[in-house]
């Protein structure tokens, strides 16, 4: 009897007031983020308030169990979270699989090992162990590389009714929220310590131990709320503190997923910590009972989208994946973006009505059941046909409305390019992290006469003119590798030192090295960024040690990634305090030219690596 009446309050609890509209928040900060709308670079961080949303809720199931049976079920609990959560994913993991290998082979990467972490919840140890960058990924992208925060949230659900069963058993209930709140802080401790500015942040962003903080404090804040119980009212003056503290949580989201960057340093050095805080706060505050913004977010539609934001994560990801092009240099498009959205709402519906409720309240037993007036799931369910087949139409419209781009979503490119022979094949092989952003043009071309004037025009056999390069050297990465053959035709006598995998924060003892083997020529061109962000300290550390230097170039990049924006914005802001430092405007340049590039969206085809020497060529001697 009391663990039927327990389970009668878990099903009561399982959605909170206001809790579906801060889910809609959440997926849709994460949908922008990753079909890379501008005003969503910090969207990510929708993860995080999904976590604080989780813990906040399971916790709340916990204790309601608590309250009513004197005992947490860990088997009901765990059996409830496999009926909700399994059905969708299994689901998306069949589809996707299917297609990728039967209509869209070469579209995205498949691991094979990739299938059951993310069907067992570890993918996000997976993704680890295997030095796979969440942020830097070259060639195909997999479509299944945003389930390591669902392992994340499986694993907790495994361990924290344990431990919080332990917790109750040993502790007092004050004793038990300080434990919780340590537990938090060493979490936030372990992401602060293991995170190095400037490198790749994959390990803290993925690992259980670095991300708990968010589930933690929101099981905190469900501590806090059920510490003398749910009341339905409460007293006026701290209801308005409540309010006021979950306001200010709302503005401080909102503010950190429309500045925040994935590669500021401060993102691991407290940043999630805070936003995590403020989530915590608004959550707490949204799921009172008498919240005001509780009530605002209960608003039909967005509501509706929160109820559906599991299989819209779920499924949101693979169609990015599977329909957006593997070079665009136009940047984004509406009416695809539009397709994508409307597509991931039209599955994650037909998920939730045709999988998941089916499989969590059962099915109808007979038609009839679907139409009674005494059922109000089945009514219910009647209604949300008409829901489902309004976005199902709009997927049909949208493409008929533009036909152009939808025309290329789905012109998979099965042909694998063939590369010249001047080209070599490593660039074509060069799995790197990128950068790109807006276009910027930085400095005067104005430096010392001298070496302008000793780079004359020397004539070449065949007629064309090429530039004598004495006195110029070019560091690089491996995009720098593929031009390499066209700038030394252009511009004989230059020396490039091009690596594969290099970063900027290598240039600097590169660059001391070259120095003092007397290789170091006056006029520097630096050709970094295609495999990793850095910051404005990196960038700095390379100006000092090019202190004798008499000219000073560096080339923006273009990337089809995140951190994009993060590299070319970090050159411009840093370099135009820099009067005698030119920055050369290779993201303007390449705009519109999805032909200069390889199917990875960065390394160069022979009319791109022409384009690319024209442009260093025109930066090195502007008067030809």
């Amino acid at each position: 009897m009391n663990q039927h009446k327990g389970e009668n309050h878990s099903k009561s609890i399982s959605h909170i007031h206001g809790l579906d509209g801060l889910r809609a928040l959440a997926v849709m900060a994460v949908f922008g983020y990753h079909i890379g709308l501008p005003c969503a670079a910090g969207g990510f961080l929708g993860v995080d308030l999904f976590f604080v949303i989780s813990g906040f809720l399971i916790t709340n199931i916990l204790l309601a169990q608590v309250r009513a049976s004197r005992i947490i079920d860990v088997a009901d609990f765990w059996l409830r979270r496999a009926k909700r959560l399994l059905p969708a994913l299994f689901l998306m993991l069949t589809c996707v699989t299917a297609w990728v290998l039967l209509v869209a082979p070469g579209r995205a990467t498949l691991s094979w090992p990739e299938l059951p972490a993310s069907m067992f919840y570890y993918s996000n140890w997976y993704l680890i162990f295997h030095d796979v960058s969440y942020f830097e990924q070259f060639g195909p992208p997999t479509p299944f590389g945003h389930l390591w925060s669902l392992a994340i949230e499986g694993q907790f659900y495994l361990l924290w009714p344990i431990a919080l069963g332990l917790l109750l058993r040993f502790f007092k209930r004050d004793q038990i929220i300080a434990l919780t709140a340590a537990a938090a802080l060493v979490s936030a401790a372990a992401m602060f310590i293991l995170y190095v500015p400037g490198s790749d942040p994959s390990r803290v962003y993925y690992g259980t131990d670095t991300r708990m903080f968010a589930l933690l404090l929101g099981a905190l804040a469900a501590m806090l709320a059920n510490r003398r119980g749910r009341p339905r009212s409460t007293n006026a003056k701290k209801l308005l503190l409540l309010e006021t503290a979950g306001m200010a949580g709302l503005f401080a989201v909102l503010l950190l997923i429309f500045k925040t960057n994935q590669y500021y340093s401060f993102t691991y050095q407290g940043g999630l910590l805070l936003f995590s805080v403020a989530a915590a706060c608004l959550v707490a505050a949204t799921a009172h009972p008498a919240s005001v913004l509780g009530g605002l977010l209960e608003f039909r539609p967005i509501k509706w989208i929160g109820e559906c934001s599991y299989g819209i994560y779920l499924w949101h990801f693979p169609v990015v994946v599977l329909t957006s092009p593997a070079v665009n240099t136009n940047g984004p498009s509406l009416s695809l973006s539009l397709f994508q959205i409307a597509t991931t709402f039209a599955l994650a519906a037909m998920s939730r009505y045709l999988v998941e409720d089916p499989v969590r309240y059962g099915v109808p037993s007979t038609p009839s059941a679907i139409f009674s007036h005494r059922d109000v799931r089945r009514r219910e369910a009647s209604r949300t046909a008409v829901r489902v087949s309004a976005v199902i139409l709009t997927v049909l419209l949208i493409p008929l409305a533009a036909a152009e781009e939808c025309s290329q979503l789905f012109a998979f490119d099965h042909l694998k390019q063939t590369v010249e022979p001047v080209q070599a094949a490593e660039p074509m092989q060069a799995a790197e992290p990128m950068q790109t952003a807006e276009p910027v043009l930085v400095a005067e071309p104005a430096l010392a006469t001298g070496p302008m004037q000793a780079a004359e025009p020397v004539s070449q056999a065949d007629g064309a003119c090429a530039f004598a390069g004495d006195g110029i050297t070019v560091i690089g990465d491996s995009l720098m590798v593929g031009i390499e053959p066209y700038l030394e035709a252009r511009v004989p006598g230059i020396t490039i030192d091009a690596k594969k995998s290099r970063q900027m924060r290598q240039a600097p003892e590169l660059i001391r090295s070259m120095e003092e083997a007397g290789s170091l020529n006056a006029t520097v061109v630096i050709e970094l960024g295609t495999n990793g962000p850095f910051d404005e300290s990196h960038l700095v550390d390379v100006l000092d040690s090019l202190k004798n230097a008499e000219r000073i170039l560096f080339v923006n990049s273009r990337v089809p990634k995140p951190w994009e924006a993060a590299v070319n914005e970090t050159l411009e802001n840093t370099l135009r305090t820099y009067r005698d430092v030119v920055l050369i405007d290779w993201y303007s340049e390449s705009s519109g030219h999805d032909e200069y590039f390889y199917a990875d969206g960065v390394h160069l085809r022979p009319a791109g690596a022409e384009a690319y020497c024209s442009l260093i060529i025109g930066a090195l001697w502007p008067i030809m």
